[in-house]
């Protein structure tokens, strides 16, 4: 899950020399075959990572030194989110219909709490309010009908299940993100293609639903930007991207500043060549700008300013990984950005680094973890265990 950062007066001048001294300072060695899917930080030194085999690391931010992991979970993880307020508290999201609260600070031991609602439901995006009070969780299509917002109270004991949404959505929710500053403020984006902005403070669905926003493809990652956090930008499974100013409402300007069915071709490289894919986004309050990350199949990264303008190429990453990059941090604190890939590395780009470059090497991923993430977007490829 991917959010905004602490202002620090950085100018986006300042950020762009800060990118372009970047190179690899810290890099975690693969391991066993697996890839890096989600990365979630803390104010202060931790990083989360989930993994393709259904584990969660826990690492130093300074150091990448692996500290602990969890092991509970029995399906492909969609997400994982620190508390705002109680920055020791770790969520994460599985397709096994779990979202499961742990205690950072003990690694290895069970859940703190467990919240699940229907059996049949497989959750595929998870998202925590700001004010850590309201869960929300995506599901898959459920008998290939219906799917779901479903929505817990986090501070009551047992699931605090609160209920459900269930019309505004007709396929697989892949994200729900919300608003960092306002707690009733929730997108919500789909492989039906439809990007929505509920009001949660209005309770009934049809009440709640301010706005539909539409990709005309499947929904991947959606991310509120902006200088009070009014866009929202979509990026498509197919490498669309679309950002939308649903500040303009109650106005009668067009929602949409920015919108392109393929970005891969909207930036030429140095080798005059495009994109292969989009890793993710992340606004950055410090420096009012709006970074996406755009990336190549040999792991070349190339780091992107997006306005109304389209994008912009700030500064390209070679040397870090071998093939491709599955999710960012950029840590505005320490003025470094963290990735992670299906090369099973982690790797700390910081101003002045080490340039630890590493051979290119071949994928060892087996054929079901390369089915495990696939592009476009596909329901889980596994059977859930039948509960009694």
């Amino acid at each position: 899950m991917l959010g905004g950062c602490a202002s620090s007066g950085l100018s986006m001048e300042g950020l762009q020399e800060k990118l372009k001294g970047l190179s690899v300072a810290q890099r975690t060695h693969p391991g066993e075959s697996i890839y890096l899917l989600h990365a979630a930080q803390n104010p202060a030194d931790l990083l989360a990572v989930s993994c393709s085999n259904f584990t969660i690391h826990l690492h130093n931010k300074d150091s990448l030194k692996l500290l602990g992991e969890y092991q509970v979970h029995k399906g492909p993880l969609c997400g994982l989110t620190f508390a705002h307020t109680s920055p020791n508290l770790l969520y994460s999201g599985s397709a096994d219909g779990t979202v499961r609260l742990w205690d950072a600070r003990r690694p290895g031991t069970d859940a703190v709490q467990v919240f699940r609602s229907d059996p049949s439901h497989s959750y595929c995006s998870f998202d925590l309010n700001c004010s850590d009070m309201l869960l929300c969780a995506g599901t898959e299509q459920v008998n290939g009908e219906d799917s779901f917002l479903v929505f817990w109270d986090s501070r009551k004991t047992g699931d605090g299940l609160l209920g459900v949404y269930s019309e505004s959505h007709s396929d697989d929710v892949t994200q729900v993100c919300f608003h960092p500053r306002d707690k009733d403020r929730l997108a919500s984006g789909s492989t039906d293609g439809l990007v929505n902005v509920f009001d949660l403070s209005r309770g009934a669905e049809d009440e709640a639903l301010l706005v539909t926003c539409n990709s005309n493809s499947s929904a991947g990652t959606v991310c509120w930007a902006g200088a009070d956090f009014s866009q929202l930008l979509c990026l498509s499974h197919d490498e669309g991207l679309h950002l939308w100013d649903v500040g303009r409402l109650e106005t009668d300007e067009p929602l949409t500043i920015f919108s392109c069915s393929n970005a891969r071709s909207l930036t030429t490289l140095a080798d005059g060549g495009g994109l292969d894919y989009l890793v993710g986004s992340q606004w950055l309050e410090e420096a009012q700008a709006l970074l996406v990350v755009g990336g190549r199949s040999n792991g070349d990264l190339h780091l992107l300013d997006c306005s109304s303008g389209g994008l912009r190429l700030m500064r390209s990453l070679e040397g870090g990984h071998t093939t491709t990059v599955r999710c960012f941090l950029w840590d505005a604190g320490r003025e470094a950005l963290i990735t992670g890939g299906e090369d099973g590395q982690l790797l700390l780009w910081k101003p002045g680094g080490k340039q630890l470059i590493m051979r290119k090497q071949h994928l060892t991923k087996s054929n079901s973890a390369l089915k495990m993430k696939s592009r476009p977007h596909k329901k889980h490829v596994y059977q859930r265990e039948k509960r009694t």
